[in-house]
């Protein structure tokens, strides 16, 4: 055999195995038609490709788990927005050219990977279907891997429809937190719910997917936020999902609490009461200016200047609120018929105050 010889026959080959695993591919349904998908599934998990914090094109998975009848069928997938308010359809179609598309629902703008479900109708029966999954955001539009099913040939259409959700208002808003409402109605099919938030309408950020059943009853729908900036407008809503589709709710916002100015609290020295021989009731005014503060008396027989022989009560909680509070101390072992100064003290983590120096005589 001569060399020219040697090299017909090596093209041949390899062209017969292109030709064999190519027909493969076409003749299976089961397996990917698209030449150079953007994002690949991994077709015995469906996980997503790992995820990123910075702003860009979407992730697009299809998945290959359907739930074809006769004329209708549940696809589903998962995209991540990657930080741009994104929208998902799928495109579908008797060939692997599709032609179809269905109306794109909306997902949000966060980071984390969210259920693609859509429901077909008014399909052929005993028809082979190809199907692909596709988001877009401002950053540009990707596609999922191709597959393609088989619709049955008496299977009755499922039932029932997408779920109802209504955006309420927030409610428990303080300088750092905030809890989020709403209501879900299941709609007869496995539902779940989660809120968007963030401080533009771009929200941004979601909360956990809370399971709601699959009843036809309104369930009120929820969720506790934490760490928030204080003096803040924060814009959410509530979405939810099941087979037949993803729903989004109204947009509406709440404003944090401003973070208090906190100061050193204000004491006043007043008067005495419940005099006797060797005890006294002194009283006072409080007021712990937004900051946690005790309060306690100093009080001497001689000068309140003189360290050596003042003395102080018991420190007590004034609290932390912005109301000046009435409050008073016994003192007790005091020596008859002798004068003492006394005078209020309250302290804080801004400061600490010392009221006017009064007197009083024991009996």
């Amino acid at each position: 055999m001569n060399k020219n010889t040697s090299i017909v026959i090596g093209i041949i080959v390899v062209a017969v195995v292109v030709l064999i695993g190519w027909g493969m591919v076409n003749n299976n349904p089961s397996l990917p038609v698209t030449d150079n998908p953007v994002v690949v599934t991994d077709q015995t998990s469906d996980q997503t490709l790992p995820i990123t914090s910075q702003s860009g094109v979407p992730v697009a998975v299809t998945s290959q788990k359907v739930i074809p009848t006769g004329t209708t069928v549940v696809l589903t997938g998962s995209a991540v927005p990657n930080g741009a308010l994104t929208s998902y359809w799928f495109e579908y179609g008797p060939s692997p050219s599709l032609g179809r598309k269905t109306n794109s629902q909306i997902i949000g703008s966060g980071f984390v990977s969210i259920p693609t479900p859509i429901y077909l109708v008014g399909l052929a029966k005993n028809t082979t279907y190809y199907f692909q999954l596709k988001a877009q955001n401002r950053f540009g539009t990707v596609a999922g891997q191709s597959y393609a099913f088989q619709t049955t040939a008496g299977l009755s259409p499922i039932v029932g429809g997408v779920p109802k959700v209504v955006t309420s208002s927030a409610s428990n808003v303080s300088t750092v937190n905030a809890r989020l409402n709403g209501k879900v109605t299941p709609n007869q099919a496995p539902t779940q719910y989660w809120f968007e938030y963030g401080q533009t309408t771009d929200l941004g950020r979601t909360t956990a997917f809370v399971s709601v059943g699959d009843g036809s009853a309104v369930v009120l729908a929820s969720a506790s936020l934490t760490g928030l900036n204080p003096a803040t407008t924060y814009y959410f809503r509530l979405n939810a999902q099941n087979q037949f589709g993803t729903v989004n709710g109204d947009l509406t916002n709440f404003k944090t609490i401003s973070q208090p100015i906190l100061k050193a609290p204000s004491v006043s020295t007043r008067n005495v009461s419940a005099l006797s021989t060797s005890t006294a009731t002194v009283h006072g005014l409080v007021n712990p200016n937004g900051a946690t503060t005790k309060y306690w008396f100093e009080y001497s027989d001689n000068s309140l200047s003189d360290t050596a022989s003042l003395k102080t009560t018991s420190q007590i909680s004034a609290g932390s609120g912005s109301n000046t509070t009435s409050v008073q101390v016994d003192l007790r072992s005091l020596v008859s018929k002798n004068t003492y100064y006394y005078r209020l003290v309250a302290q804080n983590s801004t400061g600490l105050v010392r009221g006017e120096t009064a007197s009083f005589k024991t009996k």
